[in-house]
């Protein structure tokens, strides 16, 4: 049976007929085909029980994997107000697993699938995950998972100011979790990464940071380092618009086995002047201030597909999978949903495109020398399922 893929987005007043709406579009798509697996991005704002309530009631016992997020994305480019269903179907075979505790301990769910994978003797394909981009610890998650791991996902957006977002595997959810879809059969996916972030210079040395917390920047708060930087009182800098603006400056920094820099970026400035990331820095590294640029994120997304092309091989594109960092919504105002059109164009029409915005992505090792699998900030994964024969 062939691969194939629907998607569905619609909005309504009630988050669960919106969620009817989405997977009823989707199923059309299908035409015959049972569905295997449900991926769900929906805005945070919605009520995750009632969506999850809505798109189940179509589905029944189909797999389920989900997040928030600050923007669904599809063909029609990003939209705040709507949830986005999509569906795979054919010879491939899903299941999803919950992992509640994820903001807890990161790297014991990290260790949990490494042993799920152990004891089933049937090779997995992918491994697709979502987890709270607000709470918990990807980079420790990553170094319990092994390199051979073909594990990709995302970490979802939510509500900055509560700290909340959420995340579900059928009909568990909560926030602090981590869903995982573990995808087997006649399937084959095909990623590439990349951003358009580039070091203008300016440096700093990190004199203190606690946790996910960045403290000081060459002894003094790290909102006053970008005061001085940006002609900004620091104040400002724990208020809107600044406080969330300061996505799009993030830091690099250098780590052996790696020739480019390893981007970290605030998620937001705290009252004390602080930055909150979603990854520990060490102290005594040097940091270099790194400014975006729209062309070259234009051209960081054909670079992504072009490279999830060749990782596909001869396989049959079906679907994209397209998880963006929510500085691209921030920096790329101006041409909103642009990442899409890009890829539409070069995909075709008849390949259907889903995603949505994340606070970090975490891609496969891609070389021999890395250990584990990256976690990202700035980036833009892309996500080819294709049939393997």
């Amino acid at each position: 049976m062939s691969l194939v893929a629907g998607v569905g987005q619609a909005y309504a007043l009630d988050p669960r007929e919106a969620g009817m709406q989405a997977t009823n579009i989707a199923l059309n798509s299908l035409g015959n085909t049972q569905p295997v697996l449900a991926i769900i991005i929906s805005p945070y704002r919605f009520d995750a029980p009632s969506i999850i309530s809505g798109v189940a009631s179509l589905l029944s016992n189909v797999p389920m994997i989900g997040m928030s997020s600050s923007a669904c994305m599809s063909v029609d480019g990003p939209r705040t107000h709507v949830v986005t269903v999509a569906l795979l179907g054919g010879d491939i075979q899903a299941e999803t697993h919950w992992f509640s505790s994820y903001s807890q301990g990161s790297g014991e769910i990290g260790t949990r699938i490494m042993q799920l994978m152990g004891y089933e003797q049937r090779p997995v394909e992918s491994v697709l995950v979502f987890g709270d981009g607000l709470n918990g610890n990807a980079e420790e998650f990553c170094q319990a998972v092994a390199a051979h791991m073909p594990i990709l996902g995302g970490l979802s957006t939510g509500d900055n100011l509560n700290n909340s977002t959420y995340q579900f595997a059928g009909t568990q959810h909560s926030t602090g979790g981590m869903s995982a879809a573990f995808l087997r059969g006649n399937l084959k996916v095909g990623w590439g990464y990349g951003h358009g972030w580039s070091p203008v210079g300016n440096h700093f040395r990190v004199t203190r940071s606690r946790g996910n917390w960045l403290r000081t920047l060459d002894g003094h708060p790290a909102s006053e380092s970008y005061a001085q930087l940006f002609r900004h009182p620091a104040r400002e800098w724990s208020l809107s618009p600044l406080n969330h603006m300061v996505r799009i400056y993030p830091l690099g920094f250098e780590q052996s086995g790696r020739p480019d820099l390893v981007i970290r970026a605030p998620m937001r400035v705290e009252a004390d002047g602080s930055f909150r990331m979603n990854a520990p820095l060490r102290d005594g590294s040097d940091a270099y201030l790194m400014v975006g640029s729209p062309d070259k994120c234009k051209d960081a997304v054909q670079n992504a597909l072009a490279t999830a092309r060749a990782s596909l091989g001869h396989a049959r594109p079906v679907m994209a999978l397209v998880l963006v960092d929510m500085a691209w919504q921030l920096l790329m105002q101006a041409w909103p949903g642009i990442e899409i059109q890009i890829i539409q164009s070069l995909l075709g029409a008849d390949v259907p495109v889903v995603g949505g915005y994340t606070l970090g992505q975490i891609v496969p090792a891609n070389s021999k020398e890395q250990e584990h699998p990256q976690f990202l900030n700035q980036h833009i994964v892309i996500a080819l399922f294709g049939e393997k024969n």
